[in-house]
């Protein structure tokens, strides 16, 4: 009988303290696990440095094949290809592969070549289908390595913006690092409320899924790129396949899939801090957010369905529940009189989640440029980003698919035609 009243009066205690202790320890564990290291970033090059190690003479420099996707990008692509043109690299070429676009992103392009002073670097592929068994990224970029001159290839997409010394710098560093596959992080864009709410969560999820530290570490199988900016060696591609690869063709993740074959073949892979050299403004408004992370939550997981559940029930338990302790107090006093929590107690395991919490999105907020304030966004943003995911998975494993730049991937009907081609 005593030991059920010790029970009775102490299991939301036990509860209680038990969410406190995993809340903490997930922001500090997860801020220890993703800060990068000091060396994990772009070594930036003036204007008056050699493009190349000191042993290398200016005809030595490689030449560099930049391939730019894109499909209805006339709101992008003049920035992103003007910035790539002005490029203080002097060996490189411009291919854009226009994937069958219906605006105006093919006269953009074709203004700027006859107009730019470097013009005649720019080329213009232009696909009309999209062939059976092919994702449209991994399709276009395939596509653009098939007409690329260069000993390097640049991948990179058509809502980013280069600083000037971008090229020269990354060349540089993964040429004296001696890296096959280099990828930049970028500076992100946020304009509005929704990028400002939502980006720095969805940040928190791929650092914790991706730490830096592993992607870096030859010994982890862990491997990300960044689609805005992965700078490969062409021999490198080509010896793994490239996007033609039958695991690569369809995949939604190209950057993710591409650096995971590449470390998987032993080959070096680099991921740096990029910022203040790439920009990048990847979505505009919640609707795009939404459908843009809904196409990549599940299917750029580790771990399985089991571990993506426990993110559903997870993302609301660290980010929501702490500033509801008191209410969580309030209905144990009122069920259980002689066990409840007190406000007091409850006040002070609120303040240490709360305050966890709130240094936790700070910091991570300080990293791509948001205001400290928006980390009391913290609750709305894991609320949102719960249905994200839900859908997410719900559409790929229901055969719904996920839909993006007016196509469908990992239906039943686009299902049933790659898995028959494969064979």
């Amino acid at each position: 009988m005593k030991k059920n009243n010790w029970w009775g009066r102490s299991w939301p205690r036990i509860l209680l303290w038990s969410h406190v202790i995993s809340v903490v320890g997930f922001y500090f564990i997860n801020w220890r696990r993703t800060t990068p290291r000091e060396d994990d970033v772009v070594q930036v090059l003036g204007a008056k440095r050699a493009a190349q190690p000191a042993s290398t003479t200016k005809d030595e420099r490689p030449l560099v094949s930049i391939i730019v996707p894109a499909r209805d990008e006339e709101r992008n692509i003049r920035r992103c290809v003007t910035s790539l043109l002005e490029q203080d690299y002097e060996r490189f070429e411009v291919i854009v592969v226009d994937d069958g676009s219906t605006d105006q992103t093919g006269a953009i392009l074709d203004e700027i070549a006859a107009t730019h002073p470097r013009g005649s670097r720019l080329w213009t592929l232009r696909l009309r289908d999209l062939p059976v068994g092919w994702a449209g990224k991994p399709h276009a970029i395939h596509m653009g390595t098939q007409e690329a001159n260069g000993t390097w290839l640049l991948f990179t997409d058509a809502d980013t913006w280069h600083a000037p010394n971008a090229l020269r710098s990354a060349l540089t560093q993964a040429l004296e690092e001696q890296a096959d596959l280099f990828t930049l992080g970028s500076t992100q864009e946020l304009p509005d409320f929704w990028n400002k709410t939502l980006m720095p969560v969805a940040f928190m999820g791929i650092s914790m899924l991706y730490p830096p530290r592993l992607v870096n570490d030859p010994e982890s199988p862990v491997a990300v790129a960044n689609g805005q900016y992965i700078l490969i060696r062409r021999k490198v591609y080509e010896m793994i396949g490239g996007y033609a690869r039958r695991d690569l063709r369809y995949t939604l993740l190209d950057d993710r899939d591409l650096a995971r074959v590449v470390k998987e073949n032993g080959f070096k892979l680099r991921f740096v801090d990029g910022r203040g050299l790439l920009h990048v403004q990847m979505y505009h408004g919640l609707d795009e957010i939404w459908r843009g992370w809904r196409k990549n939550a599940y299917l750029g997981n580790r771990g399985g369905i089991p571990f993506y559940l426990l993110q559903l029930l997870g993302l609301p338990m660290i980010s929501l529940v702490p500033f509801l302790l008191p209410l969580f107090a309030w209905v144990t006093r009122k069920l259980w009189p002689a066990g409840g929590i007190g406000s007091e107690e409850a006040s002070i395991a609120m303040g240490l989640e709360v305050s966890s919490l709130l240094a936790y999105r700070s910091w991570l907020n300080k990293q791509i440029d948001v205001p400290w304030y928006y980390a009391l966004t913290q609750p709305l943003a894991a609320l949102i980003f719960d249905g994200i995911l839900g859908q997410s998975i719900w559409r790929v494993l229901t055969r719904q698919g996920v839909d993006w730049r007016g196509r469908a991937y990992h239906n039943e009907k686009e299902e049933f035609l790659v898995n028959n081609q494969a064979k």
